[in-house]
């Protein structure tokens, strides 16, 4: 074999220590980015016209773009519960965001059962970490910690200021933890959980691991980095319409650093040789803020309408899902709970009835697309409810039927109850059957 040859076939097998150690045989590492409050049309791939998000916008070109992907409910607490533990959160009564100062509030959270993702995985050897926003319970016995995660760095109310890590929605003003012990740790928040997440996938690469990389950006407050805020009072309640900092060009700042340090995570799994046997996730907990631009959807945060409930969502498994596809299989949160348990063959408790299906079959071009019917209801105090069926979709908002088809009008701009009312009823049937499951679930498993 002539001598340049043999070298370039050497260097082709050449892989880092941590690659050795996982091989393709090996069970998949799991890196799922979260963002908080992002529109669906915040990111290039998705037309954003002002964002600059080259590395999301990378995953995109290499892995699967979803067009319907929902996340479990218009806001964050609800959401996060779906996708712990893979069901329709209102079964575990936590359907609107902890903090919202009504009864009994810092004494809810999501209890361990033994059966969430995160413990579900460490069971099956797995090093498990959450690294960011939990907001699934102030209180020691809803800690990540006692539901799988094996380290946690963040905090646990719905949002703190980046800088000083402080928030007037909890008890105690500081919210930063690692593990469970409180902990000062100077920096701007998407720049401590890109780092702490790279130190994490570095110390873990030679096992399977999954790493939940929870970004607070861009919910407000909106603080732009290497520009630290003036010191605020962590008793006064941040408004998102906070006027020393609400422009788009500040959001637009906070975005692009969480797209940078997507970037250093990606460059660390291609260094560390973990690419190929890594799957890589990215989506949004919830529909854009006012500042977001959910461009064509109707609506924000906290509705039921598309704009509420759509995201952006991606994944990359190289070797495994086509590069480049885009795809209009419709999916939610809870979806990914069930993939990933999927993926990583995890054998699932007997009691265990996961709400979410598996989407690796239909992305990979084992299985054809399926026909999904989901269902949403806002938090109380805005009385909304919904169900998508194929393509369509029915709102409920303050009782009022609403019937949309989503193949011909995302925007949501035509009711078409009046010519199809049989479509109309059959939804609203599944929507009420839902409603009562939903609020006759005792909260098992």
């Amino acid at each position: 074999m002539p001598y340049r040859l043999a070298l370039a076939l050497l260097a082709s097998i050449v892989v880092s220590p941590a690659g050795e150690a996982q091989t393709r045989n090996s069970p998949p590492n799991v890196v799922l980015i979260i963002t908080d409050d992002a529109g669906y049309g915040d990111l290039g791939s998705y037309g954003a016209p002002d964002v600059r998000t080259p590395n999301l916008d990378r995953l995109a070109r290499e892995g699967v773009r979803f067009t319907d992907f929902y996340a479990n409910a218009p806001s964050c607490t609800p959401t996060r519960a779906g996708l712990i533990t893979g069901r329709y959160q209102q079964r575990l009564k936590l359907e609107y965001p902890l903090g919202m100062q009504l009864p009994g509030d810092w004494d809810r959270g999501l209890a361990p059962t033994g059966h969430s993702l995160p413990q579900l995985l460490k069971n099956a050897g797995y090093a498990t970490a959450l690294v960011g926003k939990w907001h699934l319970g102030w209180k020691p016995e809803f800690s990540p910690i006692r539901h799988g995660f094996e380290y946690f760095f963040g905090f646990k109310a719905g949002f703190i200021d980046f800088y000083s890590h402080t928030t007037p929605d909890t008890p105690g003003g500081k919210d930063l933890f690692e593990n469970d012990v409180a902990v000062d740790v100077p920096g701007y928040m998407t720049d401590l959980i890109t780092a702490r997440s790279v130190r994490f996938i570095e110390q873990h690469a030679g096992r399977p691991f999954f790493i939940d990389v929870a970004y607070n950006a861009p919910h407000w407050p909106y603080q732009v980095p290497d520009r630290p805020s003036v010191a605020r009072d962590s008793a006064r309640h941040l408004t998102p319409f906070d006027d020393s900092t609400s422009t788009r060009a500040d959001y637009v700042a906070m975005l692009e650093r969480v797209d940078q340090g997507v970037g250093r995570i990606l460059a660390t799994i291609e260094r560390l040789g973990l690419r190929n046997n890594t799957i890589v996730i990215f989506t949004n907990d919830n529909g854009g803020e006012w500042l977001s631009r959910n461009t064509p959807l109707f609506h924000h945060k906290l509705s039921v309408w598309e704009g509420g409930i759509r995201v952006p969502t991606i994944i990359r498994w190289s070797g495994r899902l086509p590069a480049g596809r885009v795809t209009k299989q419709v999916g939610i949160t809870m979806d990914l709970t069930a993939s990933v348990l999927a993926a990583a063959q995890v054998s699932l408790p007997a009691d265990l009835r996961l709400d979410g299906i598996d989407l690796f079959p239909i992305l990979e071009g084992r299985r054809p697309p399926v026909e999904r019917t989901l269902f949403w209801r806002a938090h109380p105090g805005r009385q909304q409810r919904a169900v998508r069926a194929g393509d369509w979709k029915l709102v409920a908002d303050m009782g009022r039927p609403l019937l949309f088809n989503l193949r011909t009008d995302v925007g949501e701009r035509e009711n078409v109850v009046g010519s199809h009312p049989g479509i109309a009823r059959r939804l609203h049937v599944l929507l009420d059957a839902w409603t009562s499951e939903m609020d006759g679930t005792s909260g098992g498993p």
